[in-house]
């Protein structure tokens, strides 16, 4: 039985990994529509539509931040061949060259490949996005066992939905389509322990179509779907030119300045909750920051203290644009979290955020009285632009 189960996660994992791929190569090919990257070109007498320049992607990719060098941005883009995503015009290079080829994304020549597994992702794909495109209340934040779960639904309403929407004609029929989302990792059961059923059992998507995909996830090894030991995973900021990481300063309530190395979202460690950062030796030259960092608090508060009246803190609201890199702040602590470090020259910091701010809630959701893992889950797989509320020590 362990054997089956250990497969079967296996499965959902690659199935996972596959999705994530897709996910970021669309994301990946509609930025470059939109900057015109993509055109249609000409090369000896002929014309060949939707095409891109290899050596110019390159730099685009450097440009944009989402490749730290050529030699990584060549391997960002050879991952995207691999998965059948990108091919030479001609299907005469297999591997991508940093010159002047040209190169197309096979959506944009009716070449992609639609085999099962693509099929049901692509079809639960659009059901994300036709659900997060109505006014309907299928798909909402629910709460089971006292936890709560985001892009929830109630398998009974959705199958109900299905049907009303035309995209099945019976309930057995809409289980089975279900039965398949759950199998290929693009919704399950919210802890895990049911498959698909025709019931008042809550289930979720997985994966949040949404969120913005750094292409850097693509080298990494991991699923890249939630990551659940990251210590924070927002202070990720650009590296310099030379390719060794740069550094942004956190000023604690004593004025005293400290170094962070930052480093990029993928290249965290994911060993466990205990570490702050580590360096990845094939994104990063840096040294490894050490682990647990002191806290940057004068002392500890409760939820009821900030929240007393007439305490001695003021409510904030700042909405933080992630840009390609990340958000630029560091978060840490548990019931309540609070902003341990903010990168000077990153989103947070001209949203207004500062060192020591108490976080309240996250895009109308309290997080008051849980830990930083679960903060960071909500901003890593909500939208690129988040609303927070923080609470910040009046001076007198």
């Amino acid at each position: 039985m362990d054997a089956i189960e250990n497969h079967m996660q296996k499965k959902v994992a690659e199935q996972e990994r596959m999705a994530e791929v897709l996910v970021t190569g669309e994301q990946l090919r509609l930025r470059l529509h939109e900057e015109k990257i993509i055109k249609d070109r000409r090369h000896h007498l002929q014309t060949y539509p939707n095409c891109f320049v290899a050596k110019e992607l390159t730099d685009w990719l450097i440009d944009h931040k989402e490749a730290s060098d050529r030699e990584t941005a060549v391997k960002l883009v050879q991952k995207l061949i691999d998965h059948s995503i990108i091919h030479h015009v001609c299907d005469e290079h297999k591997e991508f060259k940093d010159v002047k080829l040209l190169y197309r994304f096979r959506k944009d020549d009716g070449t992609f490949p639609l085999d099962n597994e693509v099929k049901v992702f692509m079809r639960g794909q659009r059901l994300y996005e036709k659900l997060m495109n109505s006014d309907n209340k299928v798909l909402q934040p629910r709460e089971e066992e006292g936890v709560k779960y985001e892009r929830t639904f109630i398998a009974c309403e959705f199958i109900q939905w299905l049907i009303q929407e035309g995209e099945v004609m019976t309930r057995s029929e809409a289980e089975q389509l279900c039965r398949r989302l759950l199998e290929h990792g693009i919704i399950q059961h919210v802890s895990n322990k049911h498959h698909f059923v025709d019931s008042n059992l809550l289930y979720q998507f997985r994966m949040n179509f949404r969120r913005r995909r750094r292409l850097m996830e693509l080298l990494s090894e991991r699923s890249p779907s939630v990551p659940e030991n990251y210590d924070s995973p927002f202070c990720l900021r650009k590296q310099s030119h030379d390719n060794k990481a740069t550094s942004f300063l956190s000023v604690s309530p004593t004025k005293e300045i400290k170094i962070v190395s930052a480093v990029r979202r993928s290249s965290m460690s994911s060993s466990g909750s205990s570490g702050y950062f580590s360096s990845s030796p094939t994104l990063s030259t840096s040294p490894p920051v050490l682990c647990n960092p002191k806290s940057v608090l004068k002392k500890s508060v409760t939820p009821d203290e900030l929240l007393t009246p007439g305490a001695p803190y003021m409510r904030k609201t700042l909405t933080i644009v992630g840009d390609a890199v990340g958000w630029g702040f560091v978060v840490r602590g548990s019931k309540p979290c609070y902003i341990q470090a903010v990168d000077p020259s990153g989103p947070a910091a001209a949203a207004g955020m500062k060192v020591c701010q108490f976080v309240i809630s996250v895009n109308g959701l309290n997080v008051l009285h849980v830990d930083y893992k679960t903060v960071s889950n909500l901003i890593l797989t909500g939208p690129r632009t988040i609303v927070m509320e923080v609470m910040e020590e009046l001076d007198f």
